[in-house]
């Protein structure tokens, strides 16, 4: 059991020794693209770790024997890497699909930026690719360049699917075993112990929290897209292509919305100029709902107002490319637990 140190206590050369440690593997997976293996694997260890005891109370008496203990969370491991398996298919699927595809999406952007040209204020006009082949080249030039951070272009997009894999399975053999086995560590594979007990509740409070932002957030974008405006006489193209976009996308605090906005209402240009106002303006109104919501959701988990988030993701950017905005609010909020666990803030 991990105990809270007061300020007047010295760390041990244990302590000191994990916090070196646990340093420089994180900052390695950031260096070496291990983030998504990282990702997946506390994934699976923390829906592991939530449903375990809810299979215990209802489907393991106290006369059960590690056997049976070690059968009934190996099934439960196999079912949830499965889903996570089945649901990511299933989304790069639709994504690369005719009705879902995101290079068709681009395409059309471009396409809607070209044609409102003549509707659009002068001040704007300045700030766009002249037509869509400047679009298209704009956007492809962006690509080559983050190719690394965005790792699943080519190539990548096979290892890091590995990655992904291998990581979800040493995940769930960490659940697995920690689920049935109890063992005595020594003192530093005890600082040690502490270390991942700390990161992996800072990754469930931040993602989990980020999790529900994003399902909401994509709630009401489909209710604007799917109902309001039909009911308008108004019918978006891409509609379901936007939505999946807004909800992967939203998984990432802050800069999420940004991208997500920005397709709906250049896609809104399709139609008129005032319908592109009118759903900049509603999802104005629902992301100062969601600014609120965030500071209550993700905030309260990790005690960190909005400005400390965004000046993370800043420095983790400037420093990891788009890895860095990903992992900035789970390693903030890591560092800030482990200052709070020596009650330092």
């Amino acid at each position: 059991m991990m105990t809270k140190n007061t300020p007047n206590t010295t760390p041990s050369p244990y302590e000191i020794s994990a916090w070196i440690l646990t340093a420089c593997a994180l900052f390695a997976v950031l260096i070496l693209g291990l983030l998504p293996a990282l990702l997946a694997g506390l994934l699976v260890f923390e829906l592991v770790h939530i449903i375990t005891p809810y299979l215990a109370r209802h489907f393991l008496s106290r006369h059960s024997t590690g056997l049976s203990k070690i059968w009934a969370v190996g099934i439960l491991v196999f079912v949830v890497v499965s889903l996570l398996v089945v649901a990511g298919a299933s989304l790069l699927t639709f994504l690369r699909s005719d009705s879902g595809s995101v290079t068709v999406l681009l395409a059309k952007m471009a396409q809607i930026v070209e044609d409102s040209r003549k509707i659009l204020p002068s001040w704007l006009l300045e700030r766009l690719p002249a037509d869509a082949n400047s679009f298209r080249e704009n956007a492809a030039v962006w690509l080559r360049i983050h190719a690394d951070e965005l790792q699943v272009v080519g190539k990548e997009a096979g290892r890091v699917t590995i990655h992904i894999l291998i990581g979800m399975i040493i995940g769930g053999i960490l659940a697995l075993r920690e689920a049935v086995m109890i063992e005595e560590f020594k003192p530093f594979s005890r600082a040690m112990l502490g270390r991942s007990r700390l990161f992996s509740d800072a990754f469930r409070r931040v993602v989990f929290a980020q999790l529900r932002i994003a399902a909401i957030n994509t709630s009401f974008t489909a209710i604007y897209l799917l109902l309001v405006l039909p009911l308008m006489g108004i019918h978006l193209p891409l509609v379901k292509t936007m939505i999946a976009i807004t909800f992967v996308v939203g998984l990432i605090p802050v800069v999420g919305n940004l991208v997500s906005n920005t397709v709906i209402v250049i896609v809104s240009l399709s139609q008129s100029l005032s319908i592109a106002i009118g759903s900049l303006l509603f999802l104005v109104v629902i992301h100062k709902f969601e600014y609120f919501l965030n500071a209550r959701i993700v905030g309260s988990q990790i005690r960190a107002n909005a400005w400390e988030l965004l000046i993370a993701m800043m420095a983790m950017e400037a420093a990891f490319g788009l890895a860095g905005i990903v992992a900035a609010p789970i390693y903030y909020a890591y560092i800030k637990a482990e200052l709070r666990e020596r009650n330092l803030i």
